[in-house]
């Protein structure tokens, strides 16, 4: 994200495109009482700034309710971060990849269809040359999603 500061505006635009990324931009502007093409023109300067690095999209809750998902906590061997990562942007599974400080180098957010699928896929990441150990933690729900 860049160093540009943001408003009170461009806050509230960005929660209705966390809500909405392809909400159209008659019915922000109406939302935020603002024109049409301010709105055209904060968005174009927030993509501008990297400060909206991107538009995605969300899966519905009911295509991933039948999905089991797990955070999978992943130990290292000095120096083998980048060959890991890139092993992982390979398996469709892995959702998200964060690096973190602690006892884990990684925690890979991940998704499948059943608790076999899950079970040989922490195996799949636990064989990755260069992973150390894993540690999983099944979701059972989730409370708050922004």
């Amino acid at each position: 994200m860049s160093s540009y500061r943001l408003d009170d505006t461009d806050r509230a635009l960005l929660a209705m495109l966390r809500d909405n990324a392809r909400a159209p931009t008659a019915d922000l502007a109406r939302r935020l009482r603002l024109s049409r093409t301010t709105v055209q023109s904060r968005l174009a300067r927030l993509e501008r700034e990297r400060v909206i690095a991107g538009y995605t999209i969300a899966v519905s809750d009911s295509a991933e309710a039948a999905l089991v998902r797990a955070h999978v906590m992943i130990t290292l061997e000095p120096r083998r971060a980048a060959p890991i990562e890139t092993a992982l942007r390979r398996i469709d599974e892995v959702r998200t990849l964060h690096s973190v400080s602690g006892p884990f180098d990684l925690i890979a957010i991940v998704a499948a269809s059943s608790i076999g699928e899950l079970d040989r896929l922490i195996d799949r990441i636990g064989a990755l040359d260069g992973v150390e150990r894993t540690t999983s933690a099944i979701v059972l729900s989730t409370r708050i999603q922004r």
